[in-house]
């Protein structure tokens, strides 16, 4: 019987320990972001050696916060930067919802930086086979290689209306966007 009720405790507690794992995403809280942003490990200049993406708020106030995103590559090398600003992801959304309380526009921008490494921003391939160049394709001998190598791609929103797709190019040696469209 004490052999069934210690069995059953590792069983509970293994299981409890399995549902409350970590997700891959570090810096989150209870659905909350932390100053430290989010951090992320996933293959990205290699199809199976794990790059580092990283994105964070800088600055205190609304008008002088700034959205940073970068990729360190696995052997450290850092390969992508992108700042924005924070508050041009509110001016595009300001007629479609209601962002006129600086509280509603700091919520506002935390849930863009909680929902920047959603999983569908991950495109795994960044190009398939049955995919062709569109007017939205910057470089169609990019678009060509990335249909070859296979490797991943990452999506993301500057604004309402942008999003911007990059991946990494074996030739050039960075990454380069592939294909930048609305929404």
């Amino acid at each position: 019987m004490r052999n069934t009720y210690y069995a059953f405790l590792l069983l509970s507690l293994g299981f409890f320990a399995a549902c409350n794992s970590n997700t891959g995403i570090e810096g989150s809280q209870n659905g909350k972001v932390n100053a430290e942003g989010q951090t992320l490990l996933k293959p990205f200049s290699d199809s199976v050696k794990l790059d580092t993406f990283k994105v964070a708020l800088k600055g205190e106030s609304l008008k002088d916060m700034v959205m940073s995103f970068n990729i360190t590559a696995h052997d450290g090398a850092k390969i992508y930067q992108k700042d924005f600003k924070a508050t041009d992801l509110i001016k595009n959304y300001e007629s479609t919802l209601d962002l006129k309380k600086e509280s509603k526009q700091k919520e506002f921008i935390q849930q863009e930086l909680k929902l920047f490494f959603e999983d569908e921003n991950f495109l795994e391939p960044a190009v398939t086979e049955n995919e062709n160049p569109d007017a939205n394709t910057p470089d169609k001998a990019f678009f060509a290689e990335l249909k070859r190598s296979g490797l991943n791609g990452f999506k993301y929103r500057t604004s309402n209306e942008q999003k911007v797709y990059i991946a990494w190019s074996e030739k050039e040696h960075k990454v380069l966007p592939y294909y930048s469209c609305c929404k």
